[in-house]
């Protein structure tokens, strides 16, 4: 029961019969919240013409999208609401204003609602806020193409940006041919600069090839200016490269830049052994000098004592050890050797003579105690001291008592030695001043035997003075000793300890046994004695000793470094015995470079070896370095020749592009010379590379200007193609324009290769394709046209053929006034007239013709049952247009004129084929679509 009393007293509205609640509807009333409430839910009932009735109740579209928005998943209903919303808020229905349908538009978010108010909202500005709020490509393709507001079609179009998009736009936007231009415009672009990009990243990348293959490469005197070059072409590109590109570059640079820093770090290198070189040169010169002064010091000196000759003797041999020393590192020019070998026989011959004299000094003092004149010439010549060197105080004494008895002019002779041996002791005096105490020692000596050899009246009075001055050395003499004795006792123990040291190397040991041995010697007789000197020379013979083994395998390795240099100097004698008519410089200066290491590896040798073998040595780098300079001036000398032929290019009327490839070709024969001499080579090149610089500027900025008018001319054939593809032939008449057209485009050839010209090219064709076309039907319109117009002289004709086959005899029909014939037609009308007179019986099969013929240009088929009349017509075509292919136009005037001379043509027959031939020439009539 209580079901029952519930359906009784239900509400009509939520009746289960649908023709109930349909009539509930008109009775609720929409200011009432709960009847309003009742309608928002009859708005989603299951039946759809309640669902309609309610929707048309409702008008608060606010109340309806929050239904939408809360029923977006229901299976019914849905249809009916979005109905009733773009109604609403299209202006259809209800009483909303402009205002608030336009803000609600603004606030929409379903795409199709959206679209649909877009296209059909009873307001611009209502579609505009509309399409504002959609961002589906494809729905903005939709309203471009289907809009009837052309203002919202083309702000539909503007907010187009895929080229997928455009495309599509531009072959859909039949409606609208402005939206078509600029959708085909912005497509053009986009591919344009699709293909700039493209093409700027190719160049990029041949540009990034070109300076990865140059950082493979090695060094060459072009190598710095072809990187700044290639440096140069990457700056100048306007577009910003990849994370990959820029990446390869830079790696590439560094690449490059590592080649030139080790070149320019071996450069270095050759100035610092350079320098080396001249300062070693300097430290032989300062030694030879030294030598020279020593020797020419000992020529200038009054007499030369034994102390004198050692001293000699050590500095010639520190000056052979310090030349040796240099000359392993570089051997000294032919000039300073010579210097030094002069000076080396000079010191021989004093030597000699020294010894000489030591021989016979005994024998000189007996025979001067005896007064043997004879025997001290002959000791005196058998001695051979050298005349301009100074005597000994023995030899001095016997030539002055040889001198007493021979030469009368004695007195003047002591007067001169008085004189001297007075400026001797200032000297002496001067010596001890300045606390020089070896000098001063020898001029002491010097003095005791002047003094013994002169007259006691010319050395009395200087003996007080001698005397006192002796005191002084002696003074200074005990000074030393009393500063050298602690420092011997602190040598002898060092030695002792340095002889019982069993850590240090045998090298280690040796070096420092040499410095004990050499400050010993530095000390000089200062504090000497023989307990002392015992101590220290049993403690360096113990190390001499131990010493033995490590010195047996020096000299081992002191011969095996003398034979490797004698192979060396056998192998470089062989190159230079048979040099290479074309040898390089720089191999040989690679050969030179390695013999100079392979020569400072193999040191030390053999002392008395050293000199022959590094003089060897030196000749034959100077042949090397003498042959180097030769062909370097040969090269310097092909050089100046391709400087000279890069002038005379930078100077020749030749095209930019053809100046530089010959300036590549002169890069590869500089390349191929090799160095010039050194300073000469960088000069040559600054001047070389200048010239090429100018020739490739040159070539650039005439591909610039090449590139500058092919740009011109892509826009110019932009423009051509714009203003022809918005132009429409309306008559056949404009077919001039066309042809100007053409041949505008073709005094624009040749274009730049690249995707633009093709895009360009295959849309010029189409154009040019599609005007034709349009001309060529536009001109059998024209035919048509005057067919039209030669109508009334063809049905004069019917006529009379049609009363000639009834039996009449008709007058030849005459051309009406106002009518203008061709010659062809007026003959086809005279042919006419003749037929009327004679028939054949062929009428029917002549009409035939024409008909297929009229079906061939009109639709370009005909039926199976014809077949054979096309093929008859097809062969004829053929035969009749051999080199020339007649236009449409062209060959539907011959139809016509063959239809017009077809007579007499019985009515019946006309009858059946006249709809047939007004079909075909209404569709000839047909324009293709722009």
């Amino acid at each position: 029961m209580s079901g029952l009393f519930r359906r009784f007293f239900a509400p009509r509205w939520e009746h289960r019969d649908p023709a109930v609640r349909l009539q509930a509807i008109p009775r609720l009333d929409t200011a009432r919240p709960e009847q309003r409430q009742a309608l928002e839910r009859l708005a989603l009932d299951p039946d759809v013409d309640v669902r309609r009735a309610a929707l048309a109740r409702l008008d608060d579209p606010e109340r309806l999208l929050a239904l939408l928005d809360q029923n977006a998943n229901a299976d019914g209903g849905c249809n009916e609401l979005h109905t009733r919303l773009i109604e609403l808020i299209n202006g259809r229905d209800g009483n909303l204003a402009l205002g608030a349908r336009i803000e609600l538009a603004e606030r929409l978010d379903q795409p199709d609602l959206l679209a649909a108010v877009a296209l059909q909202g009873d307001n611009q500005q209502l579609r505009l806020a509309a399409l504002a709020r959609i961002s589906d490509e494809q729905a903005l393709i939709r309203q471009a193409c289907d809009n009837g507001i052309a203002a919202v079609r083309h702000a539909a179009a503007a907010r187009v940006e895929s080229e997928a998009g455009l495309a599509h736009l531009a072959q859909q936007a039949k409606r609208d041919r402005q939206v078509m231009r600029q959708a085909r415009e912005r497509l053009n672009r986009i591919r344009a600069d699709a293909a700039s990009i493209a093409a700027a990243r190719d160049r990029r990348e041949a540009l990034i090839n070109d300076l990865e293959r140059h950082a493979n490469a090695t060094w060459e005197p072009l190598y710095a200016g072809r990187f700044r070059h290639l440096m140069r072409q990457w700056a100048s590109l306007d577009d910003s490269p990849e994370a990959s590109q820029e990446r390869r570059y830079q790696d590439a640079c560094l690449r490059c830049r590592k080649v030139i820093g080790d070149h320019e770090a071996h450069e270095r290198s050759r100035e610092v052994a350079h320098q080396q070189r001249e300062d070693a040169d300097q430290a032989r010169v300062s030694l030879v000098e030294a030598l020279e002064e020593s020797l020419d010091a000992l020529y200038r000196s009054d007499s030369i004592s034994r102390q004198d000759i050692d001293s000699l003797r050590a500095q010639k041999q520190l000056l052979a050890n310090r030349w040796q020393a240099l000359s392993d590192q570089h051997l000294a020019d032919e000039a300073l050797r010579e210097r030094y070998d002069t000076a080396r026989q000079s010191f021989e011959r004093i030597s000699q003579a020294w010894v000489r004299f030591e021989e016979r000094a005994g024998e000189l003092e007996r025979a001067l105690a005896d007064g043997d004149d004879e025997r001290l010439r002959a000791l005196v010549d058998a001695c051979g001291w050298p005349d301009n060197l100074a005597p000994t105080a023995l030899l001095h004494r016997v030539r002055q008592h040889l001198a007493y008895d021979n030469d009368a002019n004695q007195p003047s002779d002591l007067t001169a030695q008085a004189d001297a041996y007075k400026a001797a002791l200032d000297q002496f005096e001067k010596l001890l001043e300045s606390g020089a105490f070896k000098g001063a020692s020898r001029v002491h000596q010097r003095l005791r035997q002047q003094a013994e050899t002169l007259p006691a009246k010319y050395r009395q009075p200087h003996e007080a003075r001698l005397k006192r001055l002796g005191a002084q050395l002696a003074e200074l003499r005990d000074w030393r000793g009393f500063v050298a004795g602690p420092k011997r006792d602190q040598l002898c123990e060092s030695i002792a300890a340095l002889a019982e040291d069993e850590t240090l190397s045998d090298a280690q040991l040796d070096r420092r046994h040499r410095q004990l041995v050499k400050e010993w010697k530095s000390l000089g007789d200062a504090a000497a004695n023989r307990e002392q000197a015992g101590r220290f020379r049993a403690a360096s013979d113990r190390i001499h000793e131990r010493l033995a083994p490590w010195r047996a395998r020096l000299d081992e390795q002191r011969q095996h470094n003398l034979e490797t240099r004698e192979a060396l100097c056998e192998q470089l004698e062989t190159l230079l015995a048979q040099p290479a008519e074309q040898a390089d410089p720089d191999a040989l200066r690679q050969i030179r470079d390695k013999a100079r290491e392979q020569w400072r590896l193999a040191s030390p040798v053999p002392r008395d070896q050293t000199e022959a073998i590094g003089r060897r040595f030196g000749r034959i780098r100077h042949e090397l370095q003498a042959l180097i300079d030769q062909r370097a001036l040969v090269i310097a000398s092909a050089k100046r020749e391709l400087i000279e032929q890069a002038r005379a290019l930078t100077e020749s009327d030749l095209p930019a592009s053809r100046s530089a490839d010959q300036a590549k070709g002169l890069q590869r024969q500089w390349r191929e010379l090799g160095r010039a001499p050194k300073g000469e080579e960088q000069a040559l090149w600054r001047e070389f590379r200048g010239l090429c610089d100018t020739i490739f500027a040159s070539r650039e900025a005439e591909r610039d200007d090449r590139a500058q008018r092919a740009r011109h001319r892509l826009d110019a054939m932009q423009a051509l193609i714009d203003r022809l593809d918005a132009w429409q032939p309306a008559t056949s008449h404009d077919a001039p324009l066309l042809e100007e057209a053409i041949r505008e485009a073709s005094a624009l050839e040749p274009l730049p290769a690249g995707r633009r010209t093709e895009g360009m090219r295959r849309r010029w064709t189409g154009i040019i394709r599609a005007r034709s076309e349009r001309l060529a039907r536009l001109a059998v319109i024209d035919e048509v046209e005057r067919w039209r117009a030669v109508k009334p002289l063809l049905d004069a004709h019917l006529e009379a053929d049609a009363a000639s086959l009834s039996g009449e005899h008709p007058s030849d029909v005459a051309i009406p006034d106002g009518l203008t014939l061709t010659h062809d037609m007026a003959n086809a009308h005279a042919q006419r007239n003749i037929a009327r007179h004679s028939p054949s019986g062929n009428v029917e099969e002549r009409l035939a013709r024409v008909r297929v013929h009229l079906s061939l240009l009109a639709v370009g088929r005909v039926s199976h049952r014809d077949d054979p009349l096309r093929l008859a017509i097809q062969v004829e075509r053929l035969n009749e247009n051999l080199g020339r292919e007649p236009s449409r136009a062209e060959e539907l005037h011959g139809v016509l004129r063959e239809l017009l001379a077809i007579g007499p043509v019985p009515p019946a027959e006309w009858a059946r084929e006249v709809g047939e031939f007004d079909h075909m020439l209404e569709q000839l009539t047909r324009l293709p679509p722009p």
